[in-house]
């Protein structure tokens, strides 16, 4: 399910680092980043909209992967921010200020984390109270 979709610029890994146009769908699970010039995705489906094109040309940023959201500069009509990635790998993105794009993929990875914290506490307590199940007291 996509949470918020529009147009952000990355900077691409080549040696001029230019500034390519990315259409980009943040949803739970991650950020999807499509070349624009690809048809959009049709949205009556309740699975994350993937494109029909080569899956090549799609990056996915899973929240699994992700670090963090460092905020580097507000310049002119632009913020500026990069997404650290675990193995740490620095992507860098820029978009119009008032379209908040690092704001809501941040508020996404910190609701991810939790989530995934969350399951993780029931899933070591489901675990104790199996191993403490079977024993009874001493």
């Amino acid at each position: 399910k996509a949470v918020k979709e529009g147009m952000l610029e990355k900077r691409s890994d080549g040696l001029l680092q230019l500034w390519k146009k990315k259409r980009c769908i943040l949803t739970e699970e991650g950020l999807l980043l499509i070349p624009p010039k690809h048809p959009p995705p049709p949205q009556q489906q309740q699975q994350p909209p993937l494109p029909t094109e080569p899956a090549a040309k799609i990056k996915e940023l899973h929240f699994s992967n992700m670090k963090t959201v460092d905020c580097v500069e507000r310049k002119g009509k632009y913020v500026y921010f990069t997404v650290v990635m675990a193995e740490g790998k620095e992507i860098d993105f820029r978009c119009a200020q008032e379209q908040g794009w690092n704001a809501a993929i941040t508020l996404q990875m910190v609701q991810y984390k939790n989530r995934q914290a969350i399951l993780a506490v029931r899933s070591t307590r489901q675990k104790q109270q199996h191993l403490a199940a079977p024993h009874g007291p001493r």
